[in-house]
Order: structure tokens, then C-alpha cells, then sequence
């Protein structure tokens, strides 16, 4: 039977600061924190706020001003989001990563003319294939 897992942080009076994230994400908060160096390393700016509209906090990353990636909360895991134009799709496919990551970002519905890439970020064994999608998503204009 498939458990259905429900996106953390749904309180807007509580921000998810570093206790309240490792509370959620437990073993996994140790690749959160080398996302985060990941980030820092790319000049990248992170900023959680609370969305009205989706009930939820989320976290925004940012080079100069432009939305890199977003992500959420999740029981056990991060979920790290990058979009790309659907017609640009193909460079991601391109993309030295693990054919597992091309098969799931294939299988995942549109969002208007955007292309969802998630990644769960449980362990750092996925972060190599996020770090190359994210690295082209900071070169696309």
C-alpha cells in the first residue's frame, strides 16, 4: 500500500528555522545542509516565506534576482523544484545525470509551459545530478 506523504510547514506562525527543519526532515537534514553549502557556493540567496495561496512555506533560491529553484518541506526529505521552459526541456535531457532522474522528470506532468524538475533530497547521493541542472538553469537567459 502507497503512503501518501503531505508537504511540512502548513503553519505560517511557525518559520522554519533550523530546529524546526531538522525536527522535520531528520536524517536527511545533514544533504539539506550541503544544499545549502551548494547555494552558498554558487552565490545563490535562499529565502523561506510563507504562500497564502499554496497554505505552505517555501523556500526560494535566487542568483541575481532570478528563481533558481524551490523548495518544500516533506516528512524525511527536502524537495528541491527547478522549471525549465518545456521547449528547452531537451538540455536537461542532455545532461550527464542519472537516466533514473531523466525517466521521473519525463513522467512528471507540466506546468503551463514549464517542465518540473524535483528532486527529493534524502541523501547526497542525488545531489550531483541537482547540481548539474541547477548549474544549467543559472546559465539559461
Amino acid at each position: 500500500m502507497e503512503t501518501i506523504n503531505n508537504i511540512e510547514l502548513r503553519d505560517e506562525s511557525i518559520y522554519p528555522n533550523e530546529i524546526v527543519l531538522q525536527a522535520i526532515l531528520d536524517k536527511s537534514y545533514s544533504s539539506y545542509s550541503l544544499l545549502i553549502k551548494l547555494f552558498d557556493q554558487n552565490e545563490m540567496i535562499y529565502e523561506w516565506r510563507y504562500y497564502r495561496d499554496g497554505k505552505a512555506w517555501l523556500c526560494k533560491v535566487q542568483k541575481k534576482k532570478r528563481t533558481i529553484i524551490w523548495m518544500s518541506a516533506w516528512k524525511g526529505f527536502m524537495q528541491a523544484t527547478i522549471y525549465f521552459p518545456y521547449k528547452d526541456i531537451e538540455r536537461v535531457y542532455n545532461l550527464d545525470i542519472s537516466e533514473d532522474v531523466k525517466n521521473k522528470i519525463k513522467l512528471t506532468k507540466h506546468v503551463g509551459k514549464s517542465k518540473p524538475c524535483i528532486f527529493e533530497i534524502r541523501d547526497k547521493e542525488i545531489m550531483r545530478d541537482l547540481e548539474k541542472v541547477m548549474k544549467l538553469k543559472i546559465e539559461f537567459k
